[in-house]
């Protein structure tokens, strides 16, 4: 490195916008001035940066002064970050233009799939924080990562404030993670660029936050809060530096902690700037493909661990030699697995990228197609409107023609009369002859513009041939259209018919379903006066049987005859059998019309939405059948509208020759 502590610092420049269109109609006044490449004056006051751009300043020279060395120590295996920093409405989505994830309201949100939100921040085994779950999108062109930034930045928040129409709401991480890995040795090189586009910082009285937008607001001046912390207690070099207190610090912090490493070891030892333009010529070497002595490697290695490490032993750089050894072996069978696989992948996505190329090719063939028809349509209308227009105007010229031709004629007869009597006076004469000539003149005139309108018949005849043949192309997809519409409707009718027909047959069955249930019901009404009338007559005998039960029992107990008590007990168990049999009866008969009522309000209520099925059956198969009569009538006038139009332009031609003037 030609300056290890110029590119180790931060570096502030500032940018600014020229007036946009809402200041320009206001009447805004440009306030900066400028003094030399790194002040400039703001109400007399100066301001000293690393490097100041005015307004006419072009991107190119943005980038060569701000990122151009960034991006070149990403490419050497180095982290690098670029801030766009601001208040709201100052500029900074106009400078860097980038989005790939946003930090929203303490909350990540990936912008290349908006169904990720809230994504977490992780650490993976050399704990380096990264995003979990975060889209990553291959790319392999500046034009594939310009596609990349603006899919992000459409899915971007955005609000309109008192200060900006276009107000960011979001902080915008656009990270770019490059790998390299040398073909012949085999070392690998990673480096991440990281472009932050921050939202600006808010003053509520200015910009008239509320509601939503306030909220958005704290948050914003919260994580840059935050952010100034971190770059603190960087520049102070103090032992805690607060990456945790947000996201952002968080997902920054590799990008950060390499150059306050880098700042301490340099401290640590004189001898660092020399170690490192040494590995800096070995990874020049290794860019440029010359194969590195393993031996100087491990001496690097050594001189690196002696100013870092106290005691390096000899067996364990023995033992190191024969790991690496081993390594280099697995590498080298990994490497040759991985060469495999590449072409197979690089097989398949040449094969998908070829499919899909395809398919965009006929999309696009149809399209034009379908374009190309309506511009031809148009164009017919517009020729057919044009023709009839210059028909009307050549009927228009042949009246006036004919009626000049008349009055031609009428003056050349007086002139000959007149001329033909002696008596005129020489001067009348003169008047005459000067009229004369004027009527040639006009006469002449008037040829010439016949032959002007019968070369522009010409034209319009061979251009109402053209549009005949065109429309004759279109009446010919209007047929067919037509005929294909008309089988549809056909089958659709025979669908309907025949749906009409089952939706008959089920209303029939449904009818019969009804007076049956019907005739059930009344069947039931008599069974129940039936069986009231059993139950009442049942009762009766059930009281008169026990009331002779209990004479018969007072009488048996006066009686001493054995052969007599005998049959009075058999009397009383037959009865005693049969009042047993009647009250099972009337059990039974309870039971079931029990149940008789149950289940008759679940048969009404069935029957009701059976009926109501059938009515609405009934009105969707009128309404299917008045539309398609619609359908039907429609597509009839639309056949006589253009059977009349046909006729109506086959009556507007008129003979291709035209009769010459003749004058005496």
């Amino acid at each position: 490195m030609a300056d290890v502590s110029a590119e180790c610092n931060i570096r502030v420049l500032c940018r600014f916008r020229p007036l946009n269109h809402t200041e320009t109609l206001r009447g805004d006044k440009y306030i900066p001035t400028f003094q030399g490449d790194d002040t400039v004056i703001i109400g007399g006051k100066l301001y000293v940066f690393d490097k100041v751009f005015p307004t006419n300043c072009t991107q190119e020279q943005v980038y060569n002064t701000c990122a151009k060395q960034i991006v070149k120590d990403v490419l050497d295996g180095y982290n690098g970050t670029i801030f766009a920093y601001g208040q709201t409405s100052s500029g900074k989505t106009y400078t860097m233009e980038v989005s790939y994830f946003e930090i929203y309201m303490d909350k990540i949100r990936d912008l290349l799939d908006v169904s990720k939100t809230n994504l977490s921040v992780h650490e993976d085994k050399n704990r380096v924080p990264y995003v979990k779950g975060c889209t990553e999108r291959f790319v392999s062109s500046p034009e594939e990562v310009m596609d990349v930034i603006d899919e992000g930045k459409a899915n971007r928040h955005v609000a309109v404030t008192n200060m900006n129409e276009h107000s960011s709401r979001s902080h915008s991480i656009f990270l770019i993670n490059i790998k390299q890995e040398h073909v012949e040795t085999e070392q690998k090189l990673c480096g991440k660029l990281y472009l932050v586009d921050l939202a600006g910082s808010e003053k509520v009285s200015k910009t008239g936050a509320e509601g939503a937008v306030l909220d958005e607001a704290k948050n914003i001046n919260k994580s840059l809060s935050a952010l100034g912390n971190v770059i603190s207690a960087l520049a102070e070099g103090t032992t805690h530096v607060p990456y945790r207190d947000s996201k952002m610090t968080r997902i920054l912090q590799e990008a950060e902690q390499w150059k306050r490493k880098y700042e301490k070891e340099k401290e640590k030892n004189k001898n660092l700037k020399e170690n490192i333009q040494r590995l800096e010529a070995e990874l020049n070497h290794w860019h440029n493909g010359v194969e590195i002595c393993i031996i100087s490697l491990f001496l690097t290695q050594k001189t690196l661990k002696g100013f870092f490490r106290s005691s390096v032993t000899t067996a364990l750089l023995a033992s190191s030699r024969g790991d690496g050894e081993r390594v280099q072996c697995e590498l080298s069978r990994l490497q040759a697995d991985s060469d495999s696989a590449k072409t197979e992948v690089k097989e398949v996505l040449q094969a998908l990228e070829e499919l899909a190329l395809t398919y965009d090719q006929k999309s696009q063939e149809a399209e034009d197609t379908r374009i190309h028809n309506r511009r031809l349509i148009a164009e017919l209308s517009h020729k057919t409107s044009d023709l009839m227009c210059l028909e009307a105007e050549f009927s228009r010229l042949q009246e006036v023609s004919g009626h000049q031709r008349k009055r031609i004629t009428e003056v050349l007869n007086t002139l000959m009369k007149d001329i033909n009597d002696f008596s005129v006076q020489e001067e009348e004469y003169a008047v005459v002859c000067v009229y004369v000539s004027k009527v040639k003149s006009e006469l002449k005139s008037v040829v010439k513009r016949c032959g002007q309108l019968e070369a522009l018949q010409t034209d319009c005849h061979r251009k109402m041939e053209e549009t005949g043949r065109e429309l004759s192309s279109c009446q010919l997809l209007i047929s067919q259209r037509l005929s294909l519409q008309r089988e549809q409707m056909s089958a659709e009718f025979s669908v309907l018919k025949k749906r009409e027909q089952e939706k008959s047959r089920q209303l029939e069955e449904l009818r019969f379903l009804h007076e049956r249930q019907e005739q059930t019901r009344q069947d039931m009404k008599g069974l129940e006066e039936t069986v009231a009338r059993e139950l009442q007559t049942l009762h009766n005998l059930r009281k008169l049987f026990v009331q002779d039960l209990t004479a018969r029992v007072k009488q048996s107990s006066e009686l001493d005859d054995s052969g007599g008590c005998s049959t009075q007990k058999q009397k009383i168990s037959f009865l005693e059998n049969n009042l047993e049999q009647l009250t099972k009866v009337h059990k039974q008969l309870v039971r079931d019309n029990a149940d008789l009522r149950c289940e008759l309000p679940k048969l009404e209520k069935r029957l009701r939405s059976t009926a109501d099925r059938v009515r609405a059956l009934e009105d969707a198969l009128t309404e299917a059948k008045e539309g398609a009569m619609k359908d039907r009538r429609r597509y009839q006038q639309e056949v006589e509208r253009i059977k009349d139009a046909m006729r109506a332009r086959n009556g507007f031609r008129r003979p291709h020759a035209m009769n010459q003037l003749s004058f005496v």
